[in-house]
């Protein structure tokens, strides 16, 4: 059988996906290689959604042509959101590549695979990995629903994976149950918006009752959910976080821009007032939530002024962590359709730099609270000698221990503080 490597680039279902096609490799007696000269199988799972990620996948796809010009028998398949339904175009500029197959389409892997002679059972299996790819994870990822319906007139997603599709309750539960037999300790739910989960199935149930499904699983410790939609959390939804003692204290919750104007063009179906609300009323429910958003700088036509109400916001809510990216055009988005790009890469850089400079701070403010507490990580890995896990509210933390602490929840006391860290030492038991 042949020896596979997996790289990923993109969100949280990218690398849900990609779990799950190691495990289809590996149900077919394929082994994991440590890199793509060790491989006889490489699969890209490909992300689109900003041109820097665009171009690092155009880039990786001319690395392979090379190799396989040296290597002919090397086989390369390639997935994502690049990949669309104009294949036979894709496959036209990239005649090295074997098999284009969209997100989740798994039944085209299969059928490729026992083509090759590679028996790849259509039992769903998912073996999680460490972010080194190789050595096991006590966390998994769930997909709990496919594509979106939003149409966000910045996002090329619903146009490569298409409308919504939740997947059914008990089939999620079943997964959980086995992925918990096997030893996992954390599910984190994705879908490109989860609050939308369970709208299009029968009886119509929601994330809320997702969640308590899972919660009554034994030996299941924590559970997590991503990325969420401002105009469709639920009351429901919050108050399930703040009764459900396997339901972590973290959201993320994209903002986008603190500007009334700009949400507007960005067809995101809320104001600034509504997301503050909602912030308030997350917060009251769960205290001792962290929140986490997005931040795009530099859509079409966002002036100065426009862009300090985002940095007011920032400055305002204080968030514990922000991805801040700038404007990107999408071919075939809304945005690409109706605007000029017209703010120049610079001034993008200029805002971006600014958020990323104010939050620092704050997130460094936030963090030192922190400082001499006891909280409890889930051992995920070892990194530099030291074991990592993440809090309850998913903070990473670093601490040194010669124990084993891999899939084990752990005590300890935060000694260090930083924006974007930890470091602790074990608690004595």
């Amino acid at each position: 059988m042949p020896r596979y490597f997996i790289w990923t680039i993109g969100c949280q279902m990218n690398k849900a996906e990609s779990q799950q096609i190691a495990g289809y490799l590996d149900s077919a007696g394929c082994q994991a290689a440590t890199s793509f000269p060790h491989a006889d199988l490489v699969v890209l799972n490909t992300c689109v959604v900003r041109q820097s990620a665009e171009n690092k996948v155009l880039g990786t796809l001319s690395l392979l042509k090379g190799l396989k010009n040296d290597h002919p028998n090397l086989q390369i398949l390639v997935t994502g959101c690049l990949v669309n339904s104009h294949t036979q175009e894709l496959q036209r500029r990239f005649p090295h590549v074997d098999l284009l197959f969209k997100p989740g389409d798994y039944p085209e892997l299969i059928a490729w695979g026992q083509k090759q002679g590679i028996p790849i059972e259509q039992k769903l299996l998912r073996y999680p990995r460490n972010d080194a790819g190789m050595a096991p994870s006590p966390c998994a990822l769930i997909p709990i629903i496919q594509g979106c319906d939003n149409f966000c007139s910045y996002c090329i997603v619903p146009y490569r994976r298409g409308r919504e599709v939740s997947r059914p309750v008990e089939e999620i539960v079943c997964e959980v149950e086995e992925l918990v037999r096997r030893g996992i300790k954390e599910v984190t739910l994705v879908g490109q918006n989860v609050d939308s989960y369970g709208h299009d199935l029968p009886g119509h149930p929601d994330l809320a009752d997702l969640l308590n499904e899972l919660s009554g699983i034994d030996d299941l410790a924590r559970i997590r959910f991503l990325t969420n939609h401002p105009k469709d959390i639920s009351l429901k939804l919050i108050e399930a976080m703040a009764s459900l003692n396997k339901v972590c204290e973290h959201l993320e919750l994209p903002v986008q821009s603190g500007d009334n104007d700009i949400l507007k063009a960005m067809r995101r179906e809320y104001t600034v007032e509504r997301y503050k609300e909602l912030v308030h009323i997350i917060r009251h429910k769960v205290p001792q939530i962290s929140l986490s958003t997005d931040i795009i700088v530099g859509f079409p036509g966002e002036t100065e002024e426009q862009f300090e109400h985002s940095l007011s916001l920032v400055q305002e809510l204080r968030f514990d962590v922000i991805h801040v990216a700038a404007y990107s055009p999408r071919p075939g988005t809304i945005a690409w359709r109706e605007y000029q790009d017209d703010i120049p890469a610079e001034v993008k850089k200029e805002r971006l730099n600014k958020i990323e400079e104010v939050q620092a701070t704050i997130a460094s403010e936030i963090n030192s609270q922190l400082q001499d507490k006891e909280v409890e990580i889930l051992g995920e890995g070892r990194k530099g000698g030291k074991w990592f896990g993440r809090t309850r509210s998913n903070k990473l933390v670093f601490f040194e221990d010669a124990g084993d602490w891999l899939g084990q929840l752990a005590r300890i006391q935060i000694e260090k503080t930083s924006p974007w860290s930890l470091g602790a030492r074990l608690k004595n038991n």
